[in-house]
């Protein structure tokens, strides 16, 4: 019975060596590039505005955004490392008076003084500080000599698409921008992915390659529709 590997001609250590020389021939027919795993493009994201909590009054108007940015900051198509921050932009009637702002995260406050930008006309505060998944942020600012206390509420809703399936949902629609940017080294280029509030949630995403060109896109961040694209 000489066909059988495990017989007296055939010994064990021999049909071991014919099972590895068969093994080697199924790589050849079946190479490694097939078990490639996809790219998380993800990952490419240097910039990322993923929550914003808003608070007014007759007079004030306080916007609070949940960040991610890579630092250094530079629009080359190159991601790097990154870093969470809370930035505070507060609009009042006068732009001449110290003002504080202190908010609460749990038993923890946080804030300082805000300083004044001149040419968009209202106050500026930033910390290192990661509030992207609260509700609300309890707020006392101290404008002048009057101290207003503010509940700054997220815009988050259960029907926001998270960031990750916004992005998703862009590149399986925009497949060939992605693949001309992809190679066998990865993504050749950075995002930057901003959630905007204007009586609804949008999503900004800006796709920017290695020569800084960017190409932009508007989203509806609740039913993911392409709203506006441009390139430039």
């Amino acid at each position: 019975m000489n066909v059988f590997l495990f017989s007296k001609k055939y010994p064990q250590k021999k049909s071991s060596l014919i099972l590895a020389i068969i093994f080697l021939c199924l790589l050849v027919i079946f190479p490694l590039s097939a078990c490639k795993k996809p790219i998380n493009y993800f990952d490419y994201v240097s910039e990322l505005r993923n929550n914003i909590f808003l608070s007014k009054t007759e007079a004030l108007s306080l916007r609070i955004y949940a960040v991610t940015k890579e630092s250094p900051y530079s629009t080359d198509g190159i991601p790097r490392e990154k870093f969470s921050r809370t930035e505070v932009y507060l609009t009042a009637p006068e732009g001449n008076k110290t003002v504080q702002i202190t908010f609460q995260i749990g038993e923890q406050s946080f804030g300082g003084e805000m300083s004044y930008d001149m040419v968009k006309g209202e106050y500026y505060y930033a910390c290192s500080v990661d509030v992207s998944s609260l509700n609300n942020l309890p707020c006392l600012i101290q404008y002048g000599e009057e101290e207003i206390e503010l509940m700054a509420n997220s815009v988050l809703t259960e029907n926001t698409l998270a960031p990750n399936a916004a992005l998703d949902k862009l590149q399986k629609e925009n497949q060939d921008l992605f693949t001309a940017l992809t190679d066998k080294y990865g993504f050749a280029g950075e995002i930057y992915l901003r959630l905007i509030y204007e009586g609804s949630p949008y999503y900004y995403i800006g796709v920017i390659d290695r020569q800084g060109n960017c190409h932009a896109f508007l989203m509806n961040a609740e039913t993911g529709k392409i709203l506006a694209k441009r390139q430039s």
